[in-house]
């Protein structure tokens, strides 16, 4: 097939042809040799833009990251907490520090080091529109980690975020650019590595490049079938429940009538590993019809968010299940979505057997096709009436008000309407008042402005309050700043809130100090209420640059040949919560 910038071009010449031939053909009598021989040449030129026109742009190339064979551990597109999985994860044989090279002539861009996500992280702009990312790498190439370096001690900070000029720094493909690690929110070695386009940041699948280095013939399998009764429009099997249906059961008929949806729950697999990753292609068929289908090729930055619009919220939050509907919610604008003008709603309005196909794909183009039989029994709906105070519309502005409490959901927020079942539980000894604001899990596209009113401050310091999230029994902060008798902060999910106060100091604790003199400092530190926001080291009254590990708690001495040994020491250490509570700690060595 060719695309529409081929077909832009063969229509330009076929108009074009048309054109001249007829002015041809009304000058022939005028001058019947020069006629024939404009029209030999435009034959030809026409013949060299059509062959022109059918061939796409070259495909650019990129070398592997690594000299060893390629194996993967997650893929593109994998499906993950409030976002897409948006490059691939190459094993390491088990170990960090090996040499990571540079996919194709690039300059460096940006560099950054963090607690948690990627760890640290080198960006490359290549000339052909395409910038690389490798994540999780334990070290830089040393013209990198001499300038990252230098801005940590300048500015007496671990954390770092540099953009370079174009060209600064450059390498050549295949060049060491790092060493592959396991830092940052990383639970293994490897290296993450991610394909952007570079004038949009587009996330496109590594993969398509390394077909050649990674062998497939495995196809995805699928565990579960969810089937989901459109509200007061459709039952399955007399309920409107959602219904789930294992891959095991599939053999036997499930009656239902009116509008349903459906979803399912599967994964992909690769010769010689272990590992599951995300399905490339779900194209579902009703009968002889497709009603839906998505291909997981490419996520824009401003669509990350969206997986909780296309996968089933509520399942994966209570059941741990990546349930992937095949419906379009009228708030989901995933460009990898494609369904019929009904957005992939099934209408069963007669007393016969539908046929429900899903066909899965991975890039190889390994199959498995799952089918199962939904019989339209004809079953009465129930109307749909929600009797509650605010039902939000997904295409307007939303503004939830009870006393002491307002929530601004501004339009483009929600994915579809929520009957709001808002509760208030009226503690009037607490500080603030709890508010339930809706009792399902239901996120949220971006941040939604909160406000919650204080009734009581124990405690004088009102930075000491935050905005408290509870699931349960459990109890975790949201952030929030005091203004004018209210806390402010944004949230990105209906649940229940409250204002609850911090006056805990952060925890630190020394590890090994038998070692300490060899220069390996390490501690742990945590804070159990709002979390660790900032910490300071000093040896000898001057700045140590010490890193640190969110998925562990650890904080290391990053450079310890700089210690001099033999020498008494004291060290310093400062660690600060996100309400201000501080822990001060000195040592000598």
């Amino acid at each position: 097939m060719f695309s529409n910038t081929v077909l832009r071009d063969i229509l330009f010449f076929i108009c074009k042809f048309a054109e001249e031939f007829n002015f041809l053909v009304m000058n022939l009598h005028k001058n019947k040799e020069m006629a024939l021989r404009d029209y030999i040449m435009i034959l030809a030129l026409g013949g060299v833009l059509a062959v022109q026109a059918q061939e796409e742009p070259a495909a650019p190339v990129f070398r592997p990251p690594f000299d060893f064979p390629l194996t993967l551990s997650g893929n593109f597109g994998e499906l993950r907490s409030n976002h897409f999985h948006g490059g691939v994860d190459f094993k390491t044989q088990g170990e960090v520090g090996k040499p990571v090279h540079c996919i194709a002539d690039g300059y460096v861009s940006r560099v950054s080091v963090t607690p948690g996500g990627y760890g640290q992280a080198i960006y490359i702009i290549h000339p052909n529109g395409y910038t690389s990312v490798y994540g999780h790498v334990l070290k830089f190439a040393p013209a990198v980690a001499e300038l990252v370096e230098e801005y940590q001690y300048e500015h007496e900070t671990f954390a770092v975020d540099l953009e370079f000029e174009p060209h600064q720094i450059s390498f050549k493909a295949g060049e060491i650019i790092a060493l592959s690690g396991n830092e940052g929110y990383s639970f293994g070695p490897h290296l993450h590595m991610e394909i952007r386009r570079t004038d949009t940041g587009e996330l496109i699948d590594p993969l398509q490049f390394y077909t050649d280095k990674i062998k497939d013939t495995t196809p995805p399998r699928a565990s579960m079938i969810m089937l989901y009764p459109q509200r007061g429009a459709g039952v399955v099997e007399g309920s409107q429940r959602k219904k789930s249906i294992p891959v095991a059961s599939l053999g036997q008929p499930v009656s239902a009538w009116g509008e349903i949806a459906a979803g399912i729950k599967a994964y992909d697999y690769m010769d010689g590993t272990h590992n599951n990753y995300g399905v490339r292609s779900v194209v579902l068929y009703v009968d002889t019809t497709e009603v839906f289908r998505s291909t997981v090729d490419g996520v824009l930055p401003e669509e990350n968010r969206m997986i909780n619009a296309w996968t089933d919220y509520e399942e994966n939050v209570k059941r741990h299940n990546w349930v992937m509907r095949s419906q379009i919610l009228p708030g989901s604008r995933l460009r990898m979505l494609q369904a019929d003008d009904k957005g992939g709603v099934i209408t069963i309005d007669e007393e016969r057997d539908y046929h429900f196909r899903y066909e899965l794909a991975d890039l190889y183009g390994n199959k498995s096709t799952y089918r199962f039989v939904v019989r339209g029994r004809r079953q009465p709906i129930e109307e749909y009436h929600p009797q509650v105070r605010y039902y939000l519309a997904w295409n307007k502005g939303n503004v939830v008000q009870e006393p002491g409490m307002e929530l601004v959901i501004p339009r483009g927020m929600l994915y579809e309407d929520v009957a709001l079942n808002c509760q208030v539980v009226k503690d009037t000894a607490a500080i603030s008042y709890e508010y339930q604001l809706h009792d399902e899990p239901v996120a949220l596209q971006a941040g939604c402005t909160l406000m919650i009113g204080v009734r009581h401050l124990p405690v004088e310091d009102t930075s000491k309050y935050y905005v408290a999230r509870k699931w349960g029994n459990r109890t975790g902060s949201a952030g929030g700043t005091y203004e004018n008798g209210w806390m402010k902060t944004s949230i990105r999910e209906l649940g229940t809130y409250t204002v609850a106060v911090d006056t805990l100091s952060p925890w630190v604790t020394p590890l090994n100090k038998a070692q300490w003199k060899t220069g390996r400092i390490q501690f742990k530190i945590g804070d159990a209420e709002t979390g660790v926001k900032d910490y300071k080291v000093k040896i000898d009254g001057e700045f140590a640059l010490f890193g640190f590990s969110s998925k562990n708690a650890r904080l290391w001495m990053k450079h310890p040949e700089r210690l001099k040994k033999g020498a008494a020491h004291k060290l310093e250490l400062v660690v600060t919560d996100y309400c201000g509570n501080e822990t001060r700690e000195e040592y000598e060595f």
